[in-house]
């Protein structure tokens, strides 16, 4: 009796242990499934089972054709899960952290992919899926959002920060300048065209410097004129399981690429579709999905410098972080990855870089822009068919 009214059974321990740990355990699942909520929990099942089913049919010698068709879906999903994960973390640190996290995590499938590609010897898949998220992010996307932004604005205009789009503009001028030099030179023929790999690097590290640099610029400026963030209408995740998702989708973003790469050859040529297709529209669309639902969205709620900067940091992390990082990772492959790109998406690299700083430098956009981006990016992917 003594053992009991002091809180210890009678064997001498205490009292309710061996059922406070599976409670414990029983209010954390609870508590993790409050806060992702039924619809995100539904989502995440949907998106686990068709990558599961991805990898079944990799594996069991499947229809190449089906395991691209899911392996599209499942990187999407893939990009989502990352997403949403990134941003969750990047509440605890403020938003230009989540700004560049989301951009830089968000990149996770077109790094596998381009990966993958060239560990398969896809060079040209490689590099259209790059250049292919430039043009989908800059055109389709950064259109869509600048349609929808001024559409829902009551004189007609979309207006936005010019900061973040001129900065965008330069990096991306520098790219494009390098990749526009060295095509020329690999067309002439001249001396310089037998050392692109090595002019590739040294572009590269050029790239990553000036990003590296504009980077710290860009978090200080955006730290000291920072509003207030408004108040979250939930909780947010808890630190580990945001850490633990952003984990699960990365690795599976992994694993999905390498299937989706190994499909690629057989659903060409069943199909009829180019790899230049393959990789510059429909790896490009699937790789930034999220991008395109969440530019477009924040623009239609009128958070117009929010939408902006979500599709131009991409734009910003693909052609300054992602191309020249991914140059200097192929040096560790048989196929190098390069800047020297076909003539066709010279010229439309040049002329889109030009356009994008041309309707948004002044910091307003009306719906006619939009479209016309949107336009450009529809007579490019026709050609990609096409090629």
């Amino acid at each position: 009796m003594v053992s009991f009214l002091h809180g210890r059974d009678p064997t001498g321990g205490p009292r309710g242990d061996a059922d406070a740990r599976p409670a414990g355990t029983l209010a954390r699942v609870n508590a993790a499934s409050s806060a992702l909520g039924l619809r995100r929990i539904l989502i995440l099942a949907a998106i686990l089972l068709v990558s599961l089913i991805t990898g079944v049919l990799h594996y069991a010698g499947a229809s190449d054709l089906a395991v691209f068709g899911l392996g599209v879906v499942s990187l999407g999903g893939l990009a989502w899960v990352i997403s949403f994960t990134t941003e969750e973390v990047g509440e605890h640190f403020g938003p230009a952290v989540t700004g560049v996290l989301q951009s830089t995590l968000g990149n996770l499938p077109e790094l596998f992919v381009v990966l993958f590609a060239l560990s398969a010897g896809e060079v040209v898949v490689a590099q259209t899926s790059i250049l292919g998220s430039l043009f989908a992010n800059a055109l389709l996307v950064l259109g869509g959002t600048l349609f929808v932004g001024a559409h829902v604005a009551h004189d007609g205009r979309m207006r936005f920060s010019t900061r973040l789009p001129n900065d965008t503009a330069t990096l991306l001028l520098l790219a494009v300048f390098i990749i526009v030099v060295l095509g020329v030179s690999d067309q002439i023929g001249d001396r310089a065209s037998r050392h692109q790999v090595a002019i590739s690097v040294v572009g590269a590290i050029v790239l990553l410097v000036v990003y590296g640099v504009w980077l710290a610029s860009y978090l200080r400026s955006d730290n000291e004129g920072a509003a207030p963030d408004e108040p979250r209408a939930d909780a947010g995740l808890p630190m580990p399981l945001a850490l633990g998702l952003l984990a699960i989708g990365g690795l599976g973003a992994a694993f999905v690429s390498e299937w989706f790469v190994d499909s690629i050859d057989e659903t060409a040529k069943e199909l009829g579709l180019s790899k230049a297709f393959i990789g510059l529209v429909i790896v490009a669309i699937a790789g930034n999905a999220v991008e395109h639902v969440v530019g477009v969205v924040l623009a239609a709620k009128g958070k117009s410098d929010l939408a902006v900067s979500v599709v131009k940091n991409s734009v910003a992390q693909i052609a300054a972080f992602l191309y020249p990082a991914l140059v200097l990772m192929s040096l560790f492959f048989d196929d190098r990855l390069t800047f020297v790109a076909s003539p066709v998406y010279i010229g439309a690299l040049a002329l889109m870089a030009i356009a994008v700083w041309q309707v948004t430098s002044d910091g307003e956009a009306t719906e006619f822009e939009g479209i016309a981006l949107i336009g450009l990016y529809a007579v490019l992917a026709t050609l990609a068919f096409y090629e």
